[in-house]
């Protein structure tokens, strides 16, 4: 009884988590698609693929859904011709594949924005710029209509999948965008450089968390509520 309480509380623990998560990724998304106004065209890259994957076109970005009971996320994002300066945060798109930033008057972008960007395999991007993470992170580079067009992301983790040298000792190598590589613990192992064997707590990490939050947001209410000037 025990072993399956336990699993039963983890579960909820799990889905309450991914609850919250994925309403703050929708709000982000969302700002992601109204970066820049009009909408996706059909004889654009983005509008291409959006075509062929049987997508929606939503704003500036393609959305889908693998299957009914999972929300849409964005699999294209289409910013070419915003005339945009500077680009600092798109990681309400971190599930693209295809990004298009091409007929902008960027002068640089910071790799680091496309830390998290897995599944992005097609970039288009100004020809004066620099493919995201150095050529060595593409299969395929070329200057094509004053674009630079980047295809598939290479994974900077060794092929077999399994422990690699840059990461510490019961740890994996896993992607994590152009360039970048995580290293993750593996199973059975937590902790700082993944030393500690066992199972992680999780139950009374985030209870603790959920409590100290329960407890500011009380003490805030007090607080405000002194501050309310009766009719």
């Amino acid at each position: 009884m025990k072993a399956v309480g336990s699993q039963l509380k983890h579960r909820v623990l799990v889905l309450i988590i991914s609850f919250c998560f994925n309403t703050s990724h929708q709000l982000t998304e969302q700002q992601v698609c109204e970066l820049c106004s009009g909408t996706v065209l059909n004889d654009t890259a983005v509008g291409r693929l959006c075509s062929t994957s049987a997508g929606r076109i939503d704003r500036r970005c393609c959305l889908k859904s693998d299957n009914k009971s999972d929300p849409e996320r964005i699999i294209g994002l289409d910013l070419s011709n915003c005339t945009l300066t500077d680009v600092k945060d798109l990681s309400g798109a971190s599930t693209a594949s295809m990004i298009d930033l091409s007929l902008n008057p960027l002068v640089n972008i910071s790799d680091a924005i496309f830390q998290g960007f897995v599944e992005l395999n097609y970039l288009i991007l100004p020809q004066d710029l620099l493919c995201l993470g150095g050529n060595t992170s593409w299969e395929k580079v070329e200057v094509k209509d004053g674009n630079r067009i980047c295809k598939g992301q290479i994974n900077m983790c060794n092929q077999t999948g399994q422990l690699s040298v840059t990461c510490p000792e019961n740890s994996l190598c896993g992607r994590y965008g152009p360039g970048f590589f995580e290293c993750s613990c593996a199973d059975n192992y937590h902790g700082y450089k993944c030393l500690r064997e066992g199972e992680f707590p999780s139950l009374n990490v985030f209870a603790s968390l959920g409590a100290a939050t329960v407890v500011l947001t009380f003490l805030l209410w007090i607080t405000q509520r002194r501050k309310v000037k009766p009719l």
